[in-house]
Formats: structure tokens, sequence, C-alpha cells
């Protein structure tokens, strides 16, 4: 597959504490709770799971010295590269206690918003440019017009918004899928951030994909680490996949009451990649709330959230939104919120001469010979009766179907306009009065 080469440029790692741009009480806090919750007593280790260098890990550490928060235990160990070990004091412990009442989160060190910002801006999904040869492999398991390629193309490299609609069963849901898949690169994704004083976690095993590390070799000259800030994780684009479960609350701050901490909310997740509302209409809340709820964000780059305090504020909104639907756009917005949506692309079913290929490809990817006088009865008998109206999920589930009917006669894989007729009379349930 034609993948592109990443040139999202890395968040470089602090260098000194003062880099960190974090208040010196929250590194202290997160380090002395951290410690408490490991029991980690030496600086490399802790390093690893504070994620950042050792220095200015060393650095966090003799600060907490000074404040009589933690002391050296006075032995080096030979297990640990003869590294000195630290431990909390009384009152380090005390003061984790107190911290932890305040709020439970400990481990990486949160990146502050300002930085987090400068980050989306150099891994910006508006700055990718997706090649017809990228879309068309990423795209490759479907068959698919030529003209409908020339749409989704520049819409994909805009980074905006896309609105499919179209008859359910066509592939909407694939072809979103695709344009995931046509992305190819890689960014970072912090593992939370600091807004006020407050930690927000960002990544997400469910949502983020990790890329495989370059793990170093503790024998050779060039290391690798330290190459970036590892308070991110290096991920592929993501792509969050709402459908008729999408409600209007799922897009703000999450608070754990419990931790005290905050869970970012599935589209600040989704910076720097796709979020797909699948199924619009299908939702609890109208189509137009929905979109509305999307309007300053699509038109400003900008999303704002707001703390449990009340307090708003602004996170970067970087993101491809695709929405997609099976009712035509006028039954389901208003003309303001339509022209909102940047790029409206209707996805159709296949003619007749697709529809065949489809089938014929299915077929043989299910082992499944064909059968000239069954395609003749199907596309001559059972199309007119719905007005030949062909759709994409239809040859897969003709085949499953007859599939299906094989094995449980015992008979091997095969078509005829008889097994046609009995998988078809699944396809569609008949119209009739029901008595109550």
């Amino acid at each position: 597959m034609n993948m592109q080469v990443s040139n999202v440029m890395a968040p470089p790692a602090p260098k000194t504490v003062e880099a960190m741009s974090l208040s010196p009480v929250m590194m202290r806090d997160i380090l002395i709770k951290t410690m408490f919750r490991t029991n980690l007593e030496n600086v490399s280790a802790l390093a690893k799971v504070l994620c950042l260098p050792v220095n200015v890990t060393q650095q966090l550490v003799d600060a907490a010295r000074g404040q009589r928060l933690c002391e050296a235990t006075g032995t080096l160990n030979a297990n640990n590269g003869n590294e000195m070990g630290y431990q909390l004091t009384e009152a380090g412990k005390a003061r984790a206690l107190d911290a932890l009442a305040q709020s439970e989160y400990f481990g990486a060190m949160p990146v502050p918003l300002e930085t987090y910002r400068e980050q989306v801006k150099r891994q910006s999904i508006r700055n990718i440019q997706v090649t017809r040869d990228q879309l068309t492999s990423a795209m490759g398991h479907l068959i698919l017009p030529p003209a409908l390629l020339d749409q989704l193309g520049p819409a994909v490299g805009a980074g905006r918004s896309i609105l499919m609609y179209g008859p359910p069963g066509n592939g909407k849901s694939s072809i979103s899928n695709g344009i995931r898949d046509a992305l190819g690169d890689k960014i970072y994704i912090p593992r939370a951030i600091e807004y006020s004083g407050q930690v927000i976690t960002v990544y997400d095993p469910i949502v983020h994909t990790a890329a495989e590390e370059d793990v170093d070799d503790p024998n050779s000259l060039r290391r690798t680490s330290g190459r970036y800030d590892t308070r991110y994780v290096k991920c592929e684009r993501p792509t969050v996949i709402t459908g008729g479960e999408l409600s209007l609350e799922m897009l703000d701050l999450v608070y754990n009451p419990v931790a005290r901490t905050y869970q970012a909310p599935l589209q600040l997740k989704s910076t720097g990649g796709i979020f797909i509302i699948d199924d619009l209409g299908r939702q609890a809340e109208p189509p137009q709330a929905i979109v509305n709820r999307w309007i300053v964000p699509l038109e400003e780059n900008r999303d704002i959230l707001a703390l449990q305090s009340g307090e708003k504020f602004e996170v970067p909104f970087d993101t491809l939104v695709i929405f997609s639907t099976n009712f035509h756009p006028n039954e389901i917005f208003d003309k303001a919120a339509l022209r909102r949506i940047f790029f409206k692309i209707k996805i159709d079913g296949p003619d007749q001469e697709d529809f065949l290929k489809i089938f014929a490809m299915m077929a043989r990817k299910r082992k499944m010979p064909l059968d000239e006088a069954a395609l003749v009865h199907l596309l001559q008998n059972k199309y007119p009766t719905i007005d030949n109206v062909y759709a994409n999920y239809q040859p897969i589930f003709l085949i499953d179907q007859m599939i299906s009917i094989c094995e449980f006669e015992g008979i091997p894989y095969q078509m005829s306009p008889e097994l046609i007729d009995r998988a078809w009379a699944n396809m569609f349930v008949k119209e009739e009065e029901i008595v109550h």
C-alpha cells in the first residue's frame, strides 16, 4: 500500500523544569504522589513513570529534598546501576495524602494546553496531502465509481467537514474507514493536558492506536530515546466513530468526582484525525441540534469546553468531521447548517454493471462458483420487483445466505434460481397486515 512518509515534527523533550511551563507546586505534588503510589525509589524509574527526562526528574527530586519532603536513603543500589535511592519523609507522606485528596492523578506529567496547541499545529489534519493513489489503494476493497473519488479526494485533502448521504447499505461507513486508512501517517497524542491547574486525560487506548516504538539496544552507541517528549504517545491518526448512541453531552468534558480529574471528550481525543458521525438522524437529539454543536468548531478551528466551576476555555479543533446519513440533507437540516458543511457527497447504489462486479468479487472471495442461469434469474425476475434498485450490501448478503443453505443441506457451494429465491426471501420482509 502506498503509505505516506510522516513529516510531522515530534514535540521536543523538555530540557529543564522551567521548560515544562507547569506550576512548581503541581509538579512537586505529582512527583510525591507518584512516589507514594508506586514506591519507586530511584530517579530513572521515576522518570519513566513521569514521562520526563532523567535530568528533569532529578531537578524535581532535588527541589522536593530542599523542602524536606523526600530524602536520600543513603544506599547505592547495585541492581539499579549504582543509583541513589530516595524515599518520602513523614512530611512528604502527609503532603502526598493531602495532594491525593485534591486529585488522585499521578504518573505522566501533563502537557500545558498552550504547549499542546503548538503540537496540534505541527500535525494538523489540514497539512495532509492525500493523492489519488493513496485514496484508491485505501478503498481497494470497494468498487466505487471514479466520479466519487474525484469528489472525495479534495474533500479529504481539505481536512474540513464532509456530509455523505444516500440510501442505506452502500458503504458510507466503509468509505469513512477507507478515508481513515488513506491518512497513514503518525501523530503525537498527549497522555494528559493541563489547564488552570486541572488535569485532563487525553490518550485513550480505546480510541488511539499506539505505533510500534524503537526500543533502545543497550549495547548500541546511538541511543534513540530522548528524541521526543514522552508525555506524548506516538499514534496512528485517531478515528472516532459514533452512531445512534451519540448525545450532545458526550461532547463535554467528563469529570470523575472520585479521582477529581477530567477526561477529554470524544472530539478532543480525535484531534489530528477523523470524527465520524454515522447514521445521522438516528440519535435522540435532532440532527439540526447535533450540527449546531459543531458550527463554531468547524468554522473557527476551536472548541469551547467548561470545567466543573463553570469556567469556559478554548481547545484546538483540528478534526476532519464526516457526517453520514440515509436521509436527504434537506429533510434534516436548514440551509444555514448545510452551508456550514463544506463538502456534500451523494453515495448512490451501484449500477447493474458495478453490481455484477461486486457480486463476482464477493463470490470469488467466498469460493462460491458463479452460475449464469441464477444471475439471469436474479436480474430479470427479482430486481424488477424492487424497481432495479441495487445496493452494495446485497451481493454479500445473497451469497452468504446461499452458503448457509448449502451448508445446511450438506451440498457443495452452488447457486441456482431456486437458491436465489430462498436467499432473496430473507433480504426483504413482506409488507403485510399484522393482526393485533
